[in-house]
């Protein structure tokens, strides 16, 4: 039987080393590299060919690849052929789906990584995708449905705020088109981020230039 060849990206060397032997012990796979950053995994990419890549959703540094979703879209567009393991300790069901939607073949949380990732292998070399009890499982049946239901409850004025924060505004700049306060526009915006359930600006951001929100 021909191994599936395996590239794994994390920048924590505990997780790499935990994954790394957890893939040696199972002789359906074959790992052709490891990169600890984003840039490093892209180089792997355009000069190995893999059937898989295992990777974390956070990953440092200002590569121009970026990480979390603005990565993984990025591979798909330029490297269709490998499946995509993700690992995060993300729980957000907004994230969740939009991975689902870009075709990962599964996302494991890393409290349950050693539970969770004999089970993915055992999916993957059966050419299935793997659904996490505790994540996508959960979120993305119901994913457009609540997606849609959070969105309905945005007031006029703080949809219009995300609108023009993800166009690339700062609150200061909202600020002053609206004629309101910096500290009334950023609290229209924590608001809306909380209903929501997005925790960080880079989560708003990949989430709705992902989904086209406001396009």
């Amino acid at each position: 039987m021909e191994k599936l060849k395996v590239i794994i990206a994390d920048d924590h060397p505990i997780v790499l080393l935990g994954v790394r032997e957890l893939m040696e012990r199972d002789e359906r796979f074959e790992i052709v590299g490891e990169a600890v950053c984003s840039r490093d995994l892209v180089q792997l990419l355009e000069t190995r060919h893999v059937d898989l890549i295992i990777t974390d959703y956070n990953m440092p540094g200002s590569s121009p690849y970026g990480d979390g979703l603005k990565l993984v879209e990025y591979i798909k567009r330029n490297f269709p052929h490998p499946q995509i393991l993700i690992l995060t300790v993300i729980s957000n069901s907004l994230i969740l789906a939009r991975l689902h939607e870009l075709g990962v073949v599964g996302v494991i949380q890393k409290n349950q990584l050693h539970e969770e990732i004999q089970l993915a292998l055992r999916a993957i070399a059966q050419k299935s995708a793997h659904r996490s009890h505790t994540s996508l499982i959960r979120s993305v049946p119901e994913s457009n449905v609540a997606i849609d239901e959070r969105i309905s409850t945005l007031s006029p004025k703080e949809f219009e705020i995300l609108r023009l924060f993800v166009s690339g505004k700062s609150v200061s700049d909202i600020a002053r088109t609206q004629n309101r306060s910096s500290k009334t526009i950023s609290a229209q915006k924590i608001s809306a981020m909380r209903k929501l359930d997005v925790q960080s600006d880079l989560d708003l951001l990949t989430y709705c230039i992902g989904r086209n929100l406001f396009n």
